[in-house]
C-alpha cells in the first residue's frame, strides 16, 4: 500500500507541472483533472493505511488534511480557468 500510496501522490505534482506546459486551455485543464483524481486516489489509500493501523490518526489526519487542501486549490484552478 505505501508503495501505491508513493505513486498516486508523487502524480499529483507530476502531472500539475506537466498541467503548467499544456499546449492549451484543455490540456492544461485535462492535466489538472488527472493530478485530482490521483490526489483521490492518494486519499483512497491513506484511509485504507489509517483503518488497517498503518498510520495512527494523528498521521492520518496531518497528511489527510493536505491532501484535503489539494483538492480545494486544483477545483479553485479548473473552476477559475474554465471562466
Amino acid at each position: 500500500m505505501s508503495k501505491q500510496i508513493l505513486r498516486c501522490g508523487t502524480s499529483i505534482g507530476a502531472n500539475i507541472e506537466e498541467a503548467i506546459g499544456g499546449q492549451s486551455r484543455a490540456d492544461f485543464l485535462a492535466k489538472l483533472a488527472i493530478a485530482y483524481k490521483e490526489a483521490r486516489e492518494t486519499a483512497y489509500w491513506l484511509r485504507l493505511l489509517k483503518d488497517t493501523d498503518y498510520l495512527t490518526e494523528t498521521q492520518f489526519e496531518s497528511v489527510h488534511n493536505d491532501v484535503q487542501e489539494l483538492f480545494r486549490i486544483i477545483s479553485a484552478i479548473q473552476k477559475s480557468t474554465k471562466e
